[in-house]
């Protein structure tokens, strides 16, 4: 009888240590599912943090373990992303400028000048391309400043030899105007010599220009105490009258200082396209001779630049030799 007492005994034992065993197991995993109210932590592998940094899109903050540094939410990444599409539509959008500078190895300031002018030029919104013109020399300075300048530009080097000064600066522009129509290089011409000073917002106004566009230039003298304009008199940008310094009567020159007008580049290789007729064989040769022409040949296609009237002055030529 002790004996049986006994396995009696440890049946009872193993029967309450199995069914033990079966409640603590359905407790735990019930307890599994249950949320316990506490935020949980995860740490960011720095393999993956460099991985997110090179695609550029910022991490959101939050309180995670090794991860130090302000971040921006990732709600704001798109509104980033808009602002930088906004900002290229823009630039696409904007015409370019072509600013035609002809210089001379004679001018003593040739260097000082061609840096300024650079320094303007870096000051514009893109586009820009500046296209200077040079005769060709053994030994130049030149093509140095316009690569340390930081601007957008295009050397041409001409071999033709001169005596009259103002023949050898129409061949230098008639040459960049060739280099336009044959690359077709689309933007607003504009005739920059090196001695002009300008108010940076007189580029931005340029840009408006569809056909041919004008506006007043004042001359500045370093030794007469006078100040000399030239230009446009307008009524809501329409051309009715000119300042003029002197009356002009060949047909091939203009009654305008040449820094006083531009155009769009397409006319030269589509005039048609403008109203205008193709080139004629006396003038095909002559491109700046054509846009001269073109000019006044219908001045309600030419509008006033800078304000309604054309009263703003933007544009400054220092006679440094007078």
């Amino acid at each position: 009888m002790g004996v049986t007492e006994r396995s009696k005994k440890r049946v009872h034992l193993w029967k309450k240590a199995v069914l033990h065993f079966l409640l603590c197991f359905v407790m735990g995993f019930f307890t599994g599912f249950a949320p316990t109210g506490k935020p949980t932590f995860t740490r960011v592998d720095s393999s993956a943090e460099k991985q997110y940094n090179n695609s550029m899109v910022e991490l959101a903050p939050r309180p995670m373990l090794g991860v130090t540094g302000n971040n921006r939410s990732l709600s704001e990444t798109p509104e980033s992303a808009v602002e930088e599409t906004e900002s290229e539509i823009e630039i696409e959008e904007r015409k370019q400028i072509i600013v035609i500078s002809p210089t001379n190895d004679k001018d003593p300031l040739r260097g000082v000048l061609l840096r300024r002018m650079a320094d303007t030029l870096k000051l514009v919104p893109p586009p820009l391309l500046w296209i200077v013109v040079e005769s060709k020399m053994e030994s130049s300075d030149v093509s140095d400043i316009l690569r340390s300048t930081g601007v957008m530009y295009r050397h041409l080097v001409f071999m033709e030899n001169f005596t009259d000064h103002t023949t050898e600066m129409d061949h230098q522009r008639n040459l960049a105007l060739k280099h336009i129509e044959h690359h077709r290089l689309s933007g607003i011409v504009h005739f920059a010599a090196l001695s002009n000073v300008y108010h940076l917002s007189f580029f931005d106004h340029i840009r408006s220009t569809e056909t041919f566009g004008t506006w007043p230039l004042a001359k500045l003298s370093t030794k007469r105490k006078k100040m000399i304009i030239e230009g446009p008199v307008c009524q809501s940008s329409q051309v009715i009258g000119w300042h003029l310094n002197k009356l002009k009567m060949d047909t091939d020159e203009l009654p305008i200082h040449i820094s006083g007008f531009g155009f769009n580049s397409s006319i030269l290789w589509d005039p048609e396209r403008w109203g205008y007729l193709p080139f004629a064989d006396a003038t095909k040769q002559n491109s700046l001779k054509f846009v001269k022409q073109a000019f006044f040949e219908d001045e309600s296609k030419i509008r006033g630049v800078a304000s309604e009237d054309c009263s703003k002055v933007n544009i400054w030529q220092l006679h440094l030799s007078s």
